[in-house]
């Protein structure tokens, strides 16, 4: 595995990419694709949009299954996993992996730092702040964001550290596992494998 190597004069296009790739996990862990992004993902070339071929392997399944799979199927996996009526299949939220019921503890103290952060839920979102999707998209302001006070390594790095590592890889391997996944399976072991390479490159960091 490739860590990609973080450093404060990193270059300004593998930044843009490790934004992008947030913004894309954001955009389809928070609902089915649109037409519009599903087209541009079925003809995506193969190659991971990081440099590192770890990654190639699981965005090159991602793409591939998603020629293989019409709009219509993956509108309704997502319905099916995250959609259910009453319990759905799988939560994308922090507090039931880490404390195993919504709205706990755990969501508590990420609103405290979303809010240290000068960050605030948008009332037109249902989710609360704990979903994966969106922490990827705080992760895409992070690294994209203009304000460097709060745009930075250090900041990306405590953040990720704190509220995304201790249990996505356990979100993960439950969509991979599950009988229902199979879009979603490609997605979920693309992020796995991307927020691998990130875990190793932030602990390259000293501080």
């Amino acid at each position: 595995m490739k860590p990609i190597a973080f450093n404060e004069a990193s270059d300004e296009h593998d930044e843009l990419a490790r934004a992008e790739v947030y913004g894309l996990l954001a955009t389809l862990f928070q609902a089915a694709p649109s037409e519009d992004l599903y087209a541009q993902l079925q003809v995506a070339v193969t190659q991971a949009p990081v440099s590192g071929a770890f990654l190639e392997h699981a965005f090159g399944e991602l793409v591939a299954t998603s020629r293989r799979l019409t709009l219509d199927a993956v509108r309704a996996e997502y319905a099916t996993l995250f959609e259910g009526i009453g319990k759905p299949e799988v939560f994308l939220y922090g507090s039931y992996f880490i404390a195993g019921t919504l709205n706990d503890k755990p969501l508590a103290v990420l609103r405290d730092a979303l809010r240290a952060l000068g960050l605030e839920r948008d009332p037109m979102i249902v989710e609360t702040e704990d979903h994966i999707a969106c922490l990827c998209e705080v992760m895409r302001f992070l690294i994209a964001g203009d304000d460097l006070g709060v745009s930075n390594l250090a900041t990306q790095q405590h953040f990720f550290n704190t509220q995304i590592r201790p249990w996505s890889d356990e979100l993960f391997d439950v969509l991979i596992a599950h009988p229902k996944s199979d879009f979603y399976r490609a997605l979920a072991a693309f992020a796995r494998d991307f927020f691998s390479v990130e875990a190793q490159a932030f602990d390259m960091i000293e501080g």
